[in-house]
């Protein structure tokens, strides 16, 4: 009786039942895309921390700012040459990103810390490379004579120095700067080329841990038109090219991958890092293991993806504020209001149906069974609703993805962290690769990817808008009696 009852009833009822659900869809619509964009937002995020960190990276360790500690200028020189004409002349300086270094040992000290997993430490690099030639001038004296200026002698006998001027001669030279990250080859889980795909040729294997092998990233390879097979020149060692990585992000860390020890020795610094990447046992502990790091292993400065996330800015962030505060609020709001909405329309349903419940009372029906009737129905109608909602809220997030729109995110940060040779000790705390990526604007393509949770979420909340719609015609319908049905029969 129930169920034929309310299926006659949503049936001579459509343009009801209809306005009422697609109130609660569009809520429930909204609340999916907002969701899905603000879980598009997350991904987003740590697509570009992974371009800095690697994947699998929870924090890094890296050598705690020193204010006294001075800055290393870089100093070219070059050999005389016979004539000082026409010849090349090219010079590379190595220098330590940050100028920061820690001791290879520091490594193992973090790895036996609580909560830590792995650790490995890398060593970044900036060349500077110097390249040009001198081209001596020529000396013609005024007034067309031979090297004299026609006056005579002076005391002594000595002869004036002639007068003239020198034509032509200068020197022109490239500089140009380039990145370069010594890696642990026996832990190729960790650091910063792990956010990269290996596109053409290989990886390092774990036996190459001294050979002179190199990775290149696929935007310098293209730049300087490098292949698998060619060779580079770092200070006068060839590197052979062993495969071309291209970042996930579009930004690498660093434009050559070469082995630690080869790094070490490039640079002078035997035994050294410039960055230890930590993977914790637990990535809800962070802060635990961050705290024991900074205690236990002294001079040491720990950044967790949360710090380094908190320096993300441009439109990628502020898209995510969005997302996540004014859209997410913004949902709740409208939800709340379609609520309301279809509470109050099947009240007001209710009372045009005075004659009928009034009627069904008088021919038995208890208030509950009335009450249980109005209920039924408005939870059919927040069912449809949610099914309309649904489908409102895969259309608009398969729209989001479709068109995906460019998101950039910069890194803003502490001090004088640049890539190049100008940066400062200790900068802003963030060592070699994620020193250098801070300078750069990574472009992002948001997407929104809807999870079964938010499917269930919609569920839910539609259930939960025919329960508030039902709770409120119910309560009216309980309170009529049979007298206002025979009151209002004609």
């Amino acid at each position: 009786m129930f169920f034929t009852y309310l299926r006659r009833e949503l049936r001579r009822r459509r343009k009801a039942a209809l306005v009422v659900a697609s109130g609660l869809a569009l809520g429930i619509a909204l609340v999916i895309v907002v969701n899905s964009v603000s879980a598009g937002m997350g991904k987003a995020q740590e697509k570009v921390l992974q371009s800095l960190y690697g994947l699998g990276t929870d924090m890094t360790v890296t050598k705690a700012a020193e204010a006294s500690a001075a800055q290393e200028r870089p100093r070219f020189r070059f050999d005389a040459q016979e004539d000082g004409s026409g010849e090349e002349q090219s010079t590379d300086h190595v220098m330590v990103q940050g100028f920061q270094t820690l001791a290879s040992s520091t490594v193992g000290e973090v790895g036996e810390q609580s909560g830590v997993a792995d650790a490995v430490g890398g060593l970044s690099l900036q060349v500077v490379k110097v390249s040009g030639e001198f081209t001596r001038g020529r000396f013609q004296q005024d007034g067309g004579q031979d090297g004299r200026s026609g006056q005579k002698g002076g005391p002594g006998g000595a002869q004036p120095a002639p007068e003239g001027r020198v034509q032509g001669g200068g020197a022109d030279f490239d500089v140009n700067s380039y990145s370069v990250y010594g890696t642990d080859v026996t832990e190729p889980e960790l650091g910063p080329l792990t956010s990269s795909r290996i596109t053409s040729g290989r990886t390092f294997k774990a036996s190459e841990t001294d050979a002179k092998v190199a990775v290149v990233d696929s935007a310098h390879a293209k730049e300087k038109k490098l292949e698998t097979g060619d060779t580079v020149t770092v200070k006068g060692t060839k590197y052979k090219i062993i495969g071309i990585a291209t970042a996930d992000s579009g930004d690498a860390a660093a434009h050559l991958y070469i082995p630690l020890k080869q790094a070490q020795e490039l640079a002078d610094a035997k035994g050294k890092v410039t960055t230890i990447y930590v993977r914790a046992t637990d990535s809800q502990q962070l802060d635990a293991v961050k705290s024991g790091i900074q205690k236990n292993v002294a001079g040491t400065t720990v950044t967790t993806s949360a710090d380094l996330a908190d320096t993300v800015s441009g439109s990628l962030s502020t898209a995510s504020s969005l997302a996540t505060g004014v859209g997410k609020w913004l949902s709740i709001a409208v939800l709340a209001a379609a609520f309301l909405v279809a509470g109050l329309l099947t009240s007001s349903a209710v009372s045009r149906r005075v004659r009928e419940f009034g009627t069904l009372k008088a021919l038995g029906w208890t208030s509950g069974r009335v009450t249980r009737q109005v209920v039924g129905e408005a939870v059919v109608h927040g069912l449809v609703g949610g099914a309309l909602g649904i489908a409102l809220g895969l259309a608009g997030a398969y729209a989001v993805t479709a068109v995906s729109p460019t998101l950039q995110a910069q890194l803003g940060g502490g001090g004088g962290g640049a890539g190049g040779p100008a940066g400062g000790p200790g900068g802003g705390g963030m060592a070699g690769p994620v020193r250098q990526a801070a300078t750069k604007t990574l472009d992002v393509a948001l997407t929104a990817p809807v999870s079964l949770i938010t499917i269930a979420l919609a569920v839910g909340l539609a259930v939960a808008g025919g329960l508030v719609a039902g709770a409120f015609g119910g309560w009216r319908a309980s309170r009529l009696r049979p007298a206002d049905a025979l009151r209002r029969v004609a």
